[in-house]
């Protein structure tokens, strides 16, 4: 009976595993391609209206809006508009401060535009704050993150340089030292490794809305988040999705270290899986079916590195099968972890690397299955 069992967990993971190892192999080779995109001397030319999305971030927006201000673009061609959603600490404050020192930064409150319950307030803020907007190219950030000095004026050159009306960048957490700041850097470096090779190769289209831009048009002839705006997450990828779809092959990454946004990892176990749960909630929204596909196989190879310790309780050789395997997924991946260390400069983290398996086998299971079946709580409101 056991060698049987054995015989069909092989060829199951064989598939698995063969299916992994080419995904992993193909976004390593993508990335290897990738050189950093050079600015050239040009003028700056475009025009910006950069969003920031705040929800009780009086820690954070302050320093937020002043290190964008610290880039080098002509004040003259940008502005930022914190969209406010319902805080409820001085965030609004802050921001009204500054206005007083810096005339492109203006405030826009969502509770002065929406009475009833939502199911993404977030994109409702970005929604109103693009109708506000007075510039053509729209930026999004987040409120806990910090821009790069050059940061707009590669926005600006690359936009000038390309055909592209959707623009992804590089997003990275702050490194704190902790054991859960190592293990969402780690996970963070995939996850972004993946999104400029995948969207630069034109496989299938990720991002992050902490760095991002998309122009005024754009945004207009594909009706905004009309669609998905009953989902609470997305307001990038899905976004993305719609863009693509209405304008093909005008999606571009903007790849140099010089535009990667910094965040704050989240500062405990509690709030980083309730953020990864949000993110894995709109995992069946994408109406590119490639994306679902990746998922899919990613989360049926981790079910089943997940269970299998559970299965060799009642027959021990499954323990030294399951080490194994988790041996073969470490190996696979490493090359291309260090390309992707290798650009935001994070190498060291990878000592790290092997021994973050199992936990990340582990959330990667508790993540999907709540994103799906579950609710999270983001920012003081539980989500279904």
């Amino acid at each position: 009976m056991w060698d049987v069992f054995i015989f069909l967990n092989i060829i199951l993971f064989l598939i698995l595993f063969c299916g992994y190892c080419i995904l992993i192999f193909s976004y390593e080779n993508w990335f290897g391609k990738l050189k950093p995109f050079e600015p050239g001397s040009a003028l700056p030319r475009n025009r910006f209206s950069i969003i920031i999305p705040a929800r009780n971030e009086a820690h954070n927006i302050e320093k937020c809006i002043l290190s964008i201000l610290a880039n080098s673009y002509p004040k003259e061609l940008y502005e930022i508009i914190v969209a406010d959603d319902f805080s409820t600490d001085p965030t609004p404050l802050l921001v009204s401060q500054l206005q007083q020192t810096y005339p492109n930064v203006r405030l826009l409150k969502l509770a002065d535009w929406v009475e009833s319950k939502l199911n993404s307030y977030k994109k409702k803020a970005i929604e109103l704050a693009i109708n506000d907007a007075a510039n053509e190219w729209i930026i999004t950030t987040d409120a806990d993150c910090t821009a790069p000095n050059n940061w707009l004026q590669l926005y600006d050159a690359y936009i000038a340089q390309s055909d592209a009306v959707f623009v992804a960048a590089p997003v990275m957490f702050t490194n704190k030292g902790s054991f859960i700041s190592v293990f969402q850097c780690l996970d963070f470096l995939s996850l972004q490794g993946i999104t400029a090779a995948s969207v630069s190769a034109g496989f299938h289209n990720m991002c992050n809305g902490a760095n991002l831009a998309y122009s005024k048009a754009a945004f207009a002839a594909v009706n905004g988040f009309k669609g998905v705006d009953n989902i609470a997450s997305g307001d990038d990828m899905l976004l993305m999705h719609k863009i693509n779809t209405r304008f093909p092959g005008k999606t571009g990454y903007l790849f140099s270290p010089g535009a990667i946004i910094l965040t704050e990892p989240m500062g405990d176990w509690k709030a980083f899986i309730n953020q990864r749960i949000r993110w894995a909630s709109k995992a069946t929204s994408y109406e590119d079916k490639r994306i679902f596909w990746v998922l899919l196989l990613v989360y049926l190879l981790n079910a089943y590195l997940f269970i299998l310790p559970f299965i060799s309780i009642f027959y021990h050789p499954f323990f030294t099968y399951w080490m194994l395997l988790v041996l073969g997924k470490t190996v696979c991946e490493i090359g291309f972890m260090k390309e992707v260390a290798k650009f935001y400069r994070l190498q060291k983290l990878l000592w790290w690397f092997p021994f973050m398996q199992p936990f990340h086998i582990m959330y990667t299971i508790i993540s999907g299955w709540l994103g799906k079946f579950g609710q999270y709580e983001w920012k003081g409101r539980t989500v279904k």
